[in-house]
């Protein structure tokens, strides 16, 4: 494929799982390799044409009169001519805004094309906040939140979260959704088709899968379809999020599962994390100044432009509150080749994340403990890894760059190889990836059949060293779930992480798409002509940081970093069983052999 490395396996992964699961896991995937577009609207009433509690279709028997997106059009017909005959379709909730911001028209157009309803009058964040502050104790999740997916077959706890009850349909309006992997009808029968208006985030490469969604959507009057763009080396519009938007908040969701219902539970058979966050509806057609949004705003916002959705839908972002974002950060990976007099490459990718790092004031130059739960993992080597390594300390990926680039005297190269050497003892002694071993895949509740979406090859395992060393079999605390989840736990290395002023440590949590893979992440290289750095990007991918300053205390006379994860417990969900078991002579999950 275009733009290939030999030391990258991301895009080689990312076809063959888009072949594994067009085939034995068509019945639990049925969207399993489909890409996605711009926006055409839902008319009414799909909800009866999809069941949606958990059902068992065999293998390869997706009906021929269903279209490239897997929709079943007659079906989906002859249940939208039905519930017509018995009601008429529901006006749009209409957001009340000053009469002096726009006329009763334009209130109407307005919301029927961005999130919030109505005009807005800019003001400052001082002051947005002190407006929006009453409302937030309506709010389900008023500041940052993660929680793992319920599974079926399990008890319900405080921890978990089923997909109705982040979408809550009854008033919601309009949708932002993005995903890889699409189950459409099994979507739309988890909203109300006839109120709610849906914008689809999609991949399509070329041009005639566009055409074909949009062929195939046309008459869908609340829905549209929106497609990042694909060009180049870009393969995988693999982010997953959620702008949902309701009468009195936005609430914004990253989670680690693809819309189908294996990822959100109902199969019984896989787990993921979610992390949500409810902002208030400024009042009285207020919006905030550009200038005065959080990072966290200013990158959401700058990831959806990215991703080409409409303006009036990104210009209706600034109408909510972001003061709750402050002590997170929203980090993403844009596809394509990122340079110029600008520097965007500091923005995205693994650049982004240490850019990230050092905003949120996590910027260290002492010892890490990094923890990654990944579903996929690519072609790790020590070069990967300590881009990953160091943008977890804050940096943002000059340092490894430098190193590699620069033609070093002997001297020079033989000092700096000091600095080099520390680094990977760190990573040796202080990274663990976790994923799961044949033996766990096989053993857990739906068995091989639902391997597909967990990625690994043996040529990448056999080669890499290291990758042997720091792989740990991940088996998850729910008996027999496989796990999808993207999770890096960071947190300081004992005794090294207390801030001398606070007596705290900071540690944080990554929760979002991206896998340990170099297509993830992307790789910072030397342009040819201008010889300026430019970052290399072949996936689309999002996620948050969410910190944990633990307070000084004593565990066992020591700090609490020493207690493994412990640092993150009743704030970041631990899905799998800690510190988990060195491979040795076990085999992983080779997906494709």
């Amino acid at each position: 494929m275009e733009g290939v490395s030999d030391t990258d396996s991301g895009d080689e992964e990312l076809r063959l799982a888009i072949a594994l699961s067009a085939q034995s896991q068509s019945a639990i995937f049925p969207l399993a390799s489909r890409n996605f577009v711009d926006i055409v609207d839902l008319t009414t009433d799909l909800a009866d044409a999809v069941e949606q509690n958990r059902t068992t279709i065999a293998p390869n028997t997706v009906p021929t009169s269903r279209g490239i997106l897997g929709l079943d059009r007659k079906a989906m017909e002859e249940a939208r001519l039905a519930r017509k005959r018995k009601a008429s379709i529901s006006p749009p909730i209409r957001v009340q805004v000053p009469k002096t911001t726009a006329s009763s028209a334009q209130q109407t157009h307005d919301h029927q094309s961005s999130l919030t309803g109505g005009a807005s009058t800019a003001s400052s964040d001082a002051q947005l906040h002190e407006m929006s502050a009453s409302r937030k104790t309506t709010l389900r999740f008023p500041t940052a939140t993660v929680k793992k997916t319920w599974a079926f077959g399990f008890p319900r706890s405080d921890e978990d979260i089923k997909l109705e009850e982040v979408l809550e349909r009854k008033d919601l309006t309009l949708a932002v959704l993005s995903s890889f992997q699409w189950d459409v009808e099994w979507l739309l029968g988890k909203v109300d088709t006839a109120n709610t208006k849906l914008i689809m985030v999609m991949q399509a490469k070329d041009e005639s899968t566009k055409q074909q969604y949009a062929r195939e959507t046309a008459d869908m009057s609340n829905l549209r379809l929106c497609f990042p763009s694909m060009e180049g080396q870009v393969n995988c519009m693999h982010s997953k999020l959620m702008l949902l938007a309701h009468p009195g908040y936005l609430r914004i969701v990253v989670p680690t599962a693809n819309l189908v219902p294996y990822d959100w539970g109902e199969s019984g058979v896989m787990e993921n994390t979610v992390f949500l966050l409810d902002l208030p509806r400024l009042p009285n057609g207020c919006s905030t100044l550009p200038d005065d949004l959080t990072f966290f705003g200013k990158e959401l916002i700058y990831f959806c432009q990215a991703m080409g959705l409409q303006t009036d839908v990104v210009n209706s972002i600034y109408d909510f509150d972001f003061s709750a974002t402050r002590d997170v950060a929203f980090v993403h990976t844009i596809g394509g080749t990122h340079t110029g007099v600008t520097e965007p490459w500091r923005r995205t990718g693994y650049c982004g994340l240490g850019r990230a790092v050092q905003h949120l004031g996590l910027g260290t130059a002492q010892p890490l403990r990094l923890d990654f739960i990944a579903s996929s993992v690519g072609a790790v080597n020590i070069d990967f890894l300590s881009m990953l390594y160091l943008a977890a300390q804050g940096n943002d990926g000059l340092r490894e760059y430098n190193w590699r680039i620069t033609a070093f005297t002997i001297a020079a190269r033989k000092r700096d190889h000091s600095w080099r050497d520390e680094l990977i003892e760190n990573i040796e002694n202080s990274f663990r990836l976790y994923f799961p071993s044949r033996d766990t895949v096989v053993r857990s509740r739906g068995g091989v059949g639902c391997g597909g979406p967990i990625c690994l090859q043996s040529k990448w395992y056999d080669s890499s060293t290291i990758l042997q060393h720091i792989l740990r079999d991940c088996k998850s605390t729910r008996k027999g779930l496989l796990m999808h989840n993207k999770l890096l736990y960071v947190r300081p290395q004992p005794h090294r992480g207390l801030e001398a002023s606070s007596g705290e440590c900071s540690a944080w949590a990554y929760i979002g798409s991206a896998n340990c893979s170099e297509s993830a992440w992307g790789k910072l290289v030397q342009d040819k002509g201008t010889k300026a750095p430019k970052l290399n990007c072949r996936n689309w991918e999002c996620g948050v940081i969410v910190p944990v300053r633990a307070p000084q205390q004593a565990v066992n006379g020591d700090s609490p970093i020493e207690s493994g994860l412990g640092v993150f417990k009743g704030i970041i969900p631990i899905p799998m069983t800690y510190p988990g078991e060195v491979m040795k002579d076990r085999q992983p999950w080779y997906y494709a052999e």
